[in-house]
């Protein structure tokens, strides 16, 4: 098994709706968030049948846990309809409550459609493999294939995330929502800071996320070429927030995510 679908896949507990993330070390680091979330998707939809596919999702971390530590996923059945349904997931390690996520299900119905770009920037294949902004120890980087490209034109900020899964994948569309979910958190202050000359890996400022929503419109295909556009619109009381479309290489819009992070001066008190 890939060390992607490893960490992606939970241990049932004794408790009842209770599972276990492993982890992805290394020992002392922090935990990566986008493990947190995916993980938490992962235990909220074993509590949920085939025929509902998850909409959204809405997390707040509240402690920094430790990679080399597993976490403990506790689902809450928060509501049971015809055709939606909700959960609460808090992940706890030794105790400590870590996050807290709530998440949406519903079947997909009839309606007008629209979210889908004519064209996209770049082509993917021509971009240099850059990897990730910087270190990212947590993160199985040799199965995916990434490509950033920053636009700072008008004196703005705008980064292109361009990444696919090359290891092989499943056909199972929630393994791929949970993929995505996993990645799009990989720096995910950097464009707040970038607007400012800075970056995540320059640790001038203390940064991390604090809190996460994303919306899924259409099946994501982590094993194709996908593109996370991110912008911050504002930032302020040392907290920045991220607006991102994530899009695939057709122009279709698959998901939206809003991101609320830390960005506050380092003290020397």
């Amino acid at each position: 098994m890939s060390e992607l679908l490893r960490l992606l896949d939970l241990d049932e507990h004794d408790d009842e709706d209770t599972w276990t993330g492993p982890a992805s070390g290394p020992d002392g680091k922090r935990a990566f968030g986008g493990l947190r979330a995916a993980q938490s998707l992962a235990a909220a939809a074993r509590t949920v049948g085939d025929d509902r596919a998850p909409t959204n999702m809405h997390m707040q971390f509240l402690r920094g846990g430790d990679a080399g530590e597993p976490a403990r996923y506790r689902v809450h059945r928060v509501y049971d309809g015809r055709t939606a349904l909700a959960r609460r997931v808090d992940a706890h390690e030794h105790g400590r409550l870590l996050t807290t996520a709530t998440v949406s299900f519903a079947t997909p119905l009839p309606g007008p459609e629209h979210g889908r770009r004519t064209s996209v920037p770049h082509d993917p294949e021509a971009l240099p493999r850059t990897g990730p902004p910087g270190p990212a120890p947590s993160l199985p980087l040799d199965e995916f294939d990434i490509r950033i490209a920053d636009d700072t034109a008008g004196g703005g900020f705008t980064r292109r995330f361009w990444w696919r899964v090359t290891t092989a994948l499943p056909d199972d569309a929630l393994l791929h929502t949970m993929v995505a979910l996993y990645i799009t958190d990989l720096y995910g202050i950097d464009p707040a800071l970038g607007v400012h000359g800075l970056t995540m890996r320059s640790r001038s400022h203390r940064s991390g996320t604090t809190d996460s929503s994303m919306w899924f419109h259409r099946r994501v295909r982590a094993d194709e070429w996908n593109l996370l556009e991110q912008t911050s619109p504002a930032a302020a009381r040392g907290r920045g927030i991220i607006t991102s479309s994530l899009v695939q290489l057709d122009g279709s819009v698959v998901a939206t995510l809003v991101q609320e992070g830390l960005m506050a001066e380092r003290t020397t008190d």
